[in-house]
């Protein structure tokens, strides 16, 4: 039996891929920052959940000792787009909070949950961090920057970790519905748009996402290390 932890696994893609390893038969432990849901979805789950702010490396800290001992898969799977809770920062100073709240969202707190859990990687092990679209030339300012640096950063992982067979991966999402990420602020037309990017005509769903990481996490994946998995139907094509 795995033991797999997955970040940001209360809702929406992260509740999907605990879901998924569940459904294997592997041991999960769900970690986000809202207590109460963490609570129902584990118990929906049958999983086990820490809750704490992954962007926090004091909160990382504490939360060591109530994470598992061995982890044979992590999955960075917290953040999102701050910019979406924040009006447009016109001075220098909002700017820079703008930044510094999607860089900590995104980036830091895979960075910061990875280095914390690294002694506890089992040989053979998996790292499966969220990545996005925004990545890759289709804007999102500092949100698309947070998740090009998230790619930049798997790679020195992949490196890292090569030598004791653990792998390190990005999975890139394009437009997934059923989740939080927008906020509410998605309207019909700007799923039309999203839409008609793609080579196959539908939005994508936490399920074609969680897939994706399984895979990652399977044993058929053990030579893909270091790569960005797209999962867009073609929006972007990785070329």
């Amino acid at each position: 039996m795995r033991e797999v932890v997955v970040t940001g696994g209360g809702t929406g893609i992260g509740y999907a891929i605990a879901e998924a390893f569940v459904a294997l038969g592997d041991r999960v432990t769900i970690t986000g920052r809202r207590e109460a849901v963490l609570a129902e979805a584990a118990r929906e789950l049958r999983a086990e959940f820490v809750a704490f702010d992954a962007a926090s490396a004091a909160e990382v800290r504490e939360a060591l000792p109530h994470l598992p001992e061995r982890v044979d898969v992590l999955v960075n799977n917290a953040g999102g787009n701050t910019n979406l809770g924040r009006t447009q920062p016109e001075e220098l100073i909002d700017v820079a909070e703008s930044w510094w709240a999607n860089l900590n969202a995104n980036l830091m707190s895979a960075v910061l949950v990875t280095t914390a859990l690294s002694p506890r990687l089992n040989d053979g092990g998996r790292i499966v961090s969220l990545g996005s679209i925004a990545a890759r030339g289709t804007g999102s300012g500092s949100y698309g920057a947070a998740k090009a640096a998230l790619e930049s950063w798997t790679a020195d992982l992949a490196a890292e970790f090569g030598p004791r067979g653990i792998t390190a991966n990005v999975v890139s999402p394009g437009l997934v519905l059923d989740t939080e990420f927008f906020r509410g602020r998605l309207t019909e037309e700007g799923i039309r748009t999203r839409v008609e990017n793609t080579r196959n005509g539908r939005p994508g769903s936490p399920a074609d996402v969680a897939d994706t990481v399984l895979f990652l996490a399977s044993a058929g994946a053990r030579h893909v290390t270091g790569q960005v998995v797209h999962v867009n139907g073609g929006a972007y094509l990785g070329r």
